[in-house]
Formats: structure tokens, C-alpha cells, sequence
């Protein structure tokens, strides 16, 4: 006891042991939602669906610790939601990209991320982005989770004469409804793991409907992750045209990262008055660390997920609740029969509920500034209709400028974002 107590400074930060495990469990239920989902997404650009539950899990238990033995933070890592949608639905599906080449992508994304660390210009490039811009792209990308689980739910389809509408109800439409309003309902009484209830109510509804199969057993080794593991095809990867991609991936991850470990600092009073972090640098580190990782297993990148916060308000504020929550992942692992049964109705409901969590951060957006209200306009509208959260964030990056310079706010504009404005009108021609 004495070795966790000084090790992990538990005494220090005004915790205990207790509050330590019941805080690592409570982000563990919170985000348990990513082995059904990561696997459900992914599986459709053509990758192995049972390495991916698999890697999915060791991913997730390798990055959270490496947090917790790094930076001694209670921050849980995982394969990013709408990165992995991005992965699968803009570059594999969209663009006709194999996923071993996507992969690489990632790779390459957590490579610059880590140079981008040296000399401070990771700092510099966060600065340099207007916030309208950094708001919208992560409400553009709720937008587009949430269609992505709406299109799989089945809810909306195809149609020739209006491109999408409401598509024909059926038993399993139903019972992803059922889910849904399970999950939002529990999601709003603050019930812990209230999207995983979810998913498992419409996998247990689909058992007695016929929807659903069970598995010949419950717990076994866990999948083996040859099909997936060490295919990436970094060389692929080095193309100039795939150079938009590779910042999307970068530029999500770093600003979804930065927004999430200052938040969760401060309430673990890890941040000073002006909100400078304490070990930030450490932070970003297991954090870009962890996406090389899961990049050559075979996942898309891996971050640190918002759900942290459900259990640093449980008690968490040490790495200890991280070791719990890899722990549990760990564990998970030899459950994956029952991972593997979950069908895409069930799952898709944890789409909708999670985009609206990340949708909802628009109220930040200033409404009466129409010279940053239209450029975040465009970057929200533009990921779900081109499918591409790259696109979105080009069209975005390239407005924001069009707009300032035309009305002549030069002040607002800076090399950097410039920069990065001639990157994605390269990226919209190549």
C-alpha cells in the first residue's frame, strides 16, 4: 500500500486507494462501449472483425497504461470515435484506400504529432487555429457519427429522387430505438456505463426476437490479431495526396487531446490559475505514443477519450484508476464471444448518443460574428455530405481565410494558418 501511495503520489493529490479503484472502474464502464463499436466500424473497411475486438482491447489497455506509468494521470485511452469513421468511411470506403495504406496513414500521423512535440510547435499550431474552427470541427464530427449511426441503424437510406430518407421500419430497427432511448434515457439520470446497458438491452432483446445468435461459448482465448498486426503499408502511405488525410488525423487527435486533458486537469487540480497543465508534455506523449502502437497492431488512432471524466467525478485522481482500467480491458479479453455476438443494431444507437455529445459543444460558437459563424457553418455541414472529415476541415480552414482577407481582418490571419489554408486547398485539388 504504502509502495501505490508513493509511487502514485495517491496521498499528495487528496485521494485514496478506494475512490482510486472505484474511479478507474467507473471510466472503464463508461467507455466499454468502444469494444463493440471500434470493431463494428473498422470491420467495414475489410479488416478482420475478431483481431479487431482483440486489438481494439490491447490497444486500449496499453495506451491507458502507459498514461498511468508515464504521467501519472487518470486518463483513459482508446481507438478515437470519429477518427475510426474517418478511417473506414472517408479514406477506405471514400477513397478507395486499402486499410493496410490507411493504417499506415495513422502510423505517419502519430510520427509527425511527435515531432510536431519537439521545440514547442505543437503548441504554436494549436494557437495558430482560430476557435471557431476548433469547436466546429469537433460538433462537424458528431454531425457525421451520428448519420454514420443512423445510415447503419437503418433508419435512413438511399433514395434516388431526394439522395437519403426515411427508410422501412423492421424488428431490428426497433430494437436499436429501444436501445437508443434506453441508453439517452439512463445517459441523462448520469447512471454510469448508461450507452453499454444500452448495447447490451438490444443484444439481449435481439436473443429472444431471433435477431441475435448466441456464441458456443462465453469465455476463450481471445481472437488472434495476425490478420490485422504489422500489415500497415507505411511506403503507401508517403504520397503527397495523402498528405490531407495524415494532418486531419493529426490535427483531430492533437486538438481532441489538448480539450480533454485541460479539462480533466483542472479537476484534478493539476492546472495552475493561468491553465498551464502540470506534465501536459508527458500527457501528449502517451498519447501519441499509443497511436504508433495501435497504428501497427492495427487500429485507427488511439486518444484520450472524454469518458475520463466520468471517473475523475467518481474520485479518480491519480494513474492507479488507469491501472484498474486497463486491468478491466485486460479481463475483457477473454470474453470476446460475447463481444463478437453484438450485432450493428445495437451498436449503432452508441453512434447517435456519442455524436450528440460532441455536437453539443456548438453553443461556444459566437452566433452574431457571421466572419467566424460561416466558415464553422461550413466545416460542421461539409463532413456528413462530402463523408469526409478532412474535406470538412479543408473547406473550413479555407473560408475562414477567404473571409478575413476579403474584409480586410488581416490581424486575424497568421503564417501558420495560412499555411495550413494552402495545405487543404492542395488536398481539395490533388
Amino acid at each position: 500500500m504504502n509502495f501505490l501511495n508513493n509511487f502514485f503520489k495517491i496521498q499528495e493529490r487528496h485521494s485514496s486507494i478506494k475512490h482510486e479503484i472505484i474511479g478507474g472502474t467507473t471510466t472503464f464502464l463508461t467507455m466499454a462501449y468502444i469494444i463493440f463499436i471500434n470493431p463494428a466500424i473498422l470491420s467495414e473497411s475489410g479488416m478482420d472483425k475478431g483481431a479487431l475486438i482483440t486489438v481494439t482491447i490491447i490497444s486500449a489497455a496499453i495506451g491507458t497504461l502507459i498514461s498511468a506509468l508515464l504521467a501519472n494521470a487518470p486518463f483513459a485511452l482508446a481507438p478515437g470515435m470519429g477518427l475510426n469513421a474517418f478511417f473506414t468511411y472517408s479514406l477506405v470506403i471514400g477513397r478507395g484506400i486499402p486499410w493496410e495504406t490507411a493504417l499506415g496513414i495513422v502510423f505517419l500521423s502519430g510520427v509527425f504529432f511527435f515531432f510536431l512535440s519537439i521545440g514547442g510547435i505543437r503548441e504554436k499550431i494549436a494557437n495558430a487555429i482560430p476557435l471557431c474552427l476548433k469547436i466546429s470541427v469537433t460538433g462537424g464530427i458528431g454531425l457525421f457519427i451520428a448519420f454514420i449511426g443512423l445510415k447503419t441503424l437503418g433508419i435512413v437510406s438511399s433514395n434516388p429522387a431526394t439522395i437519403i430518407g426515411l427508410a422501412r421500419f423492421n424488428s431490428q430497427i426497433l430494437i436499436g430505438v429501444i436501445g437508443l432511448f434506453i441508453a439517452i434515457i439512463l445517459e441523462i439520470k448520469k447512471v454510469k456505463g448508461g450507452i453499454l446497458i444500452g448495447i447490451i438491452s438490444s443484444t439481449v432483446i435481439g436473443l429472444f426476437t431471433g435477431d441475435t445468435i448466441m456464441p458456443n461459448s462465453i469465455v476463450s482465448m481471445p481472437p488472434s490479431i495476425a490478420p490485422i498486426a504489422f500489415k500497415l503499408d507505411i511506403m503507401g502511405a508517403l504520397k503527397l495526396s495523402l498528405l490531407g488525410p495524415a494532418f486531419s488525423f493529426m490535427f483531430v487527435d492533437l486538438f481532441d487531446s489538448l480539450g480533454t486533458l485541460i479539462a480533466c486537469s483542472k479537476e484534478i487540480g493539476l492546472a495552475d490559475k493561468n491553465g498551464k497543465v502540470k506534465d501536459l508534455g508527458k500527457m501528449l506523449y502517451a498519447d501519441v505514443t499509443s497511436t504508433i502502437i495501435g497504428a501497427v497492431l492495427g487500429t485507427s488512432t488511439v486518444t484520450t477519450l472524454s469518458e475520463t471524466a466520468a471517473g475523475i467525478a467518481a474520485g479518480a485522481r491519480t494513474g492507479l484508476a488507469s491501472v484498474v482500467t486497463s486491468l478491466f480491458f485486460i479481463v475483457a479479453l477473454f470474453f470476446t464471444p460475447l463481444v463478437s455476438i453484438v450485432p450493428s443494431f445495437a451498436t449503432s444507437p452508441a453512434l447517435i448518443i456519442v455524436g450528440v455529445y460532441m455536437f453539443k459543444n456548438i453553443y461556444e460558437l459566437d452566433w452574431k460574428d457571421y466572419k467566424t459563424l460561416f466558415p464553422s457553418f461550413v466545416t460542421i455541414l461539409m463532413m456528413p455530405l462530402t463523408y469526409s472529415i478532412s474535406t470538412g476541415l479543408a473547406f473550413g480552414f479555407i473560408s475562414y481565410i477567404i473571409i478575413h482577407a476579403g474584409t480586410g481582418d488581416f490581424k486575424k490571419l497568421n503564417p501558420t494558418l495560412i499555411f495550413i489554408g494552402a495545405l487543404s486547398v492542395l488536398s481539395l485539388i490533388v
